[in-house]
């Protein structure tokens, strides 16, 4: 095994968001020597890496000069260009996740025609290359309100997604290739987390639930372990491991899925790399989801997915109205509860709903997490200086 550990090994990191920030918290805990590319001087990783490079994720040669000085790359957003890793790949360079596996995971469409043809349940849909073609299906009853209408690339934190109910809303649709579903009335937005190194060891984290902010369609509480049945909660492992069987999947992968009124899972869509549902583990599990991905990709013994007690995650996001230099008003109050663990990420501004940080809740009862939970959402605010 090469010795990754206080040695001249080099990881490479696409993306200096929080995600990255909270990954170089394990490299730093295992002495791995970190480089970082991101386009912005002020990420939130870019004081706290082994050295960071400043550069666009999606230009060519950016992310292919980047690529040439580090042993192994990883990403903290699939956003990046991927034939510059396939030339890397091609090199010899050891890249997780596999290139072939964010060309498919980049478009939403790719995805769903995935696993459309891989016979795993999703939502039905339609692709479309462009918003006239939409309108056409629209005015030709091929189509009708209300459908969930989704951006095909570079959606993320719930922007490229929409309710389309009315015309007013077709309409206000940016004019980009996209997918459109059928809108499900589902009882829960679940989530599970694989882990698999290239040796093909794989461990799932336990189920989670997860509530949305009804405007923002991002996610304001994770709640581990998800309170649903035990036989939902198999399916939604076993469909899970399906889906990084078949893409042959290195590295970790979060699978959100909808568990629908007659407890029926599809599979919503995929991220490869530490996801937002997996931020409670960081206190409340065994081994961090982050721990997890540097050891799948490093081709590590996997660590234990358990978790050791009730978590539950709350966003801490830009309140509506405020811009500017942030401000936690109150985190001296959530500071004061028992089981209450907040993680700032090191981002200078606010802005409404921008991810700021989060919050973890740990607690031997999962009722009283979740009741600690709402009182902290409701006590600390992410606002700026006036």
């Amino acid at each position: 095994m090469k010795n990754y550990f206080s040695s001249d090994f080099k990881l490479g990191i696409l993306g200096g968001g929080q995600l990255g920030r909270m990954l170089l918290a394990e490299t730093q805990k295992l002495d791995i020597y970190t480089t970082i590319l991101d386009s912005s001087t002020n990420a939130p990783c870019a004081e706290i890496c082994n050295k960071f490079v400043v550069g666009n994720l999606l230009d060519f040669d950016a992310v292919y000069n980047f690529g040439k000085t580090v042993d192994v790359l990883t990403i903290e957003i699939e956003n990046v260009n991927l034939d510059a890793l396939d030339k890397l790949e091609e090199e010899g360079l050891i890249i997780y996740p596999k290139p072939k596996d964010l060309r498919v995971i980049q478009s939403k469409a790719r995805q769903k025609n995935f696993y459309v043809d891989n016979q795993i349940p999703t939502a039905d849909f339609s692709h479309y290359a462009y918003l006239e073609e939409l309108k056409h299906s629209y005015e030709n009853n091929i189509i009708d309100f209300p459908f969930v209408w989704k951006a095909a690339r570079f959606g993320y934190d719930g922007n490229g997604v929409k309710i389309v109910r009315n015309v007013e809303d077709l309409e206000s649709l940016p004019n980009v290739e996209c997918i459109t579903e059928k809108l499900i009335p589902f009882k829960n937005e679940l989530a599970v987390i694989v882990a698999r190194n290239a040796d093909g060891e794989t461990n799932t984290y336990p189920v989670v639930e997860m509530e949305f902010h009804p405007e923002a369609n991002q996610v304001e509480y994770v709640i581990c372990p998800a309170r649903i049945d035990f036989k939902v909660a198999e399916k939604a492992r076993e469909i899970a491991l399906k889906v990084v069987s078949k893409l042959d999947f290195v590295g970790l992968l979060a699978v959100e899925m909808f568990q629908t009124k007659k407890d029926d899972i599809l599979v919503n869509e995929v991220a490869p790399r530490p996801h937002n549902s997996g931020h409670y583990s960081i206190e409340a599990s065994y081994t961090n989801q982050f721990e997890q991905h540097l050891r799948s990709i490093l081709n590590l013994p996997l660590g234990n997915t358990e978790s050791k007690v009730a978590g539950i995650m709350v966003n801490l996001v830009g309140e509506e109205g405020f811009s500017g230099e942030v401000v936690y008003e109150k985190i001296e109050d959530i500071l004061k509860i028992e089981g209450v663990t907040p993680h700032i990420y090191g981002k200078k501004e606010t802005r409404p709903f921008r991810k700021m940080g989060h919050v973890t809740i740990v607690n031997k009862d999962i009722d009283k997490a979740r009741e600690i939970a709402q009182k902290v959402k409701e006590t600390i605010k992410v606002i700026s200086k006036q």
